[in-house]
């Protein structure tokens, strides 16, 4: 017999975020996407640009223009929305106040994952009130093969006993677990040299999608000498 605990846990929307600078958005940002969006069977993933993420460098694009570069880059995609709730602040940019917007949005039901690549993981005890995070969501880390997070006690104490084994047990609660998942198609892809490239003047076919690509080139986003080595969480 079905509990009323399971019958929430079917029903209850799956909502995601995926913040980070995308400076710009390339093709290993938007497979992690929609690989996350399918694994965790999401009704809708947020993809948030941040106008200035508190513990990155600056990012070499005004906010707008990336929010538009990202729209592009979504087009169509089932599932995905570019989300420019954070363009809206003045200072900096705290995952805690869009996550709590998000909940107040979806309601108390719903389940609310934050995901995040593992370096930016690796620092959420720096994060500004990182606790207040795991009280309005759970934590999705995308992990990186290869590359593992050097824990520090500090976070060690955050995660306590939070981890859970799988999606399904993620989703019977509306917040406070954390999950690492793995993508099958990983794409290393870096913004990075991508930022270099565009300022060279050298081709960024197959990195980026052909709407971004066009956009970009045509408003000749990332033409100075300055292209700072920030990223987004999902990694670069």
């Amino acid at each position: 017999m079905i509990g009323p605990a399971e019958t929430e846990a079917a029903t209850a929307p799956r909502i995601g975020m995926l913040g980070g600078t995308f400076d710009p958005v390339h093709l290993g940002h938007l497979r992690s996407a929609v690989e996350l969006y399918e694994h965790l069977a999401l009704d809708r993933l947020h993809m948030i640009p941040a106008p200035q993420p508190p513990l990155r460098g600056r990012p070499q694009v005004a906010a707008e223009a990336r929010l538009s570069l990202l729209e592009a880059g979504i087009g169509d995609t089932p599932g995905l929305y570019a989300d420019g709730r954070e363009l809206k602040r003045a200072g900096p940019s705290y995952s805690a106040d869009t996550l709590a917007e998000l909940r107040a949005e979806y309601g108390d039901d719903a389940r609310l994952v934050m995901a995040l690549g593992e370096d930016a993981f690796s620092r959420l005890a720096d994060w500004h009130d990182p606790e207040r995070l795991f009280a309005l969501a759970h934590i999705v880390v995308i992990a990186r093969p290869g590359y593992p997070i050097a824990q520090t006690q500090r976070l060690g104490e955050l995660i306590g006993q939070r981890e859970v084994a799988d999606a399904s047990a993620l989703m019977q609660t509306p917040h406070g677990g954390l999950l690492r998942v793995t993508l099958p198609s990983r794409m290393a892809i870096s913004a990075t040299e991508i930022r270099r490239r565009l300022q060279q003047g050298e081709s960024v076919r197959y990195l980026l999608p052909e709407a971004v690509e066009r956009a970009a080139v045509a408003r000749q986003l990332y033409q100075t000498n300055d292209y700072p080595t920030d990223g987004c969480q999902a990694g670069e």
